[in-house]
């Protein structure tokens, strides 16, 4: 009897962008809070059923890694992708959290500039991840998209420094320095998961374009 291997498991490639847009959904939904343009109770509890679906995604992900014979790209390269991913759903959902539980009031311009910044980093993360199934072709794109990531996580640095200093600076109320210092750095945080995934992007590039 002939022997034919499983052919490669294409659906990795649909749970990764399926995970790719709820990660971008969700920091979406940060900006509008942050800037004002949505109730944070409801951004909150929008991002913790956008992380429900994130989790669920990754199970079934593990669960295919361990029942697929031959994978698209290597085993370890999807499990650090889609980590990745939850991880940066699980920072803007504690951010969100945050938000909610420390009843902050209204964000500075340069904070909303940053949660703004989020969201795009995020957007370009997205697009990213939908070139990954032909790398050979789209390998230029990716790299120009991770450029972006790039550009924009040093801008959202960049504001996080200025913030900071302000916020020493003109708030005199101890408590609200404490609030938004711990969530400026979240923010900034987030724009680092996502030059995370810039670093994963290039690695796989490298090893498939």
């Amino acid at each position: 009897m002939a022997f034919h291997l499983k052919p490669k498991e294409e659906k990795f490639f649909s749970l990764l962008d399926q995970h790719a847009t709820l990660s971008y959904e969700a920091a979406e939904l940060l900006s509008q809070a942050i800037n004002g343009e949505v109730a944070k109770e409801t951004a909150l509890e929008k991002i913790d059923a956008l992380a429900d679906q994130a989790d669920a995604l990754v199970m079934e992900t593990m669960k295919r890694l361990q029942k697929t014979f031959i994978t698209p790209m290597d085993r370890e390269d999807i499990q650090q992708l889609i980590d990745q991913l939850d991880a940066a759903v699980d920072n803007i959902s504690e951010i969100m959290d945050k938000m909610c539980m420390y009843q902050v009031g209204e964000a500075t311009d340069g904070a909303k500039q940053m949660a703004t910044i989020t969201a795009k980093a995020m957007k370009e993360i997205r697009k990213s991840i939908g070139y990954m199934k032909d790398l050979k072709k789209n390998y230029l794109k990716v790299e120009a998209r991770s450029k972006k990531v790039l550009k924009l996580e040093q801008d959202c640095d960049d504001l996080y420094h200025e913030e900071m200093a302000n916020l020493f600076k003109n708030c005199k109320d101890p408590i609200e320095i404490i609030k938004w210092k711990e969530i400026l750095q979240s923010v900034e945080d987030v724009t680092d998961d996502c030059e995370d995934l810039v670093v994963t992007f290039r690695r796989v590039v490298l090893k498939y374009a």
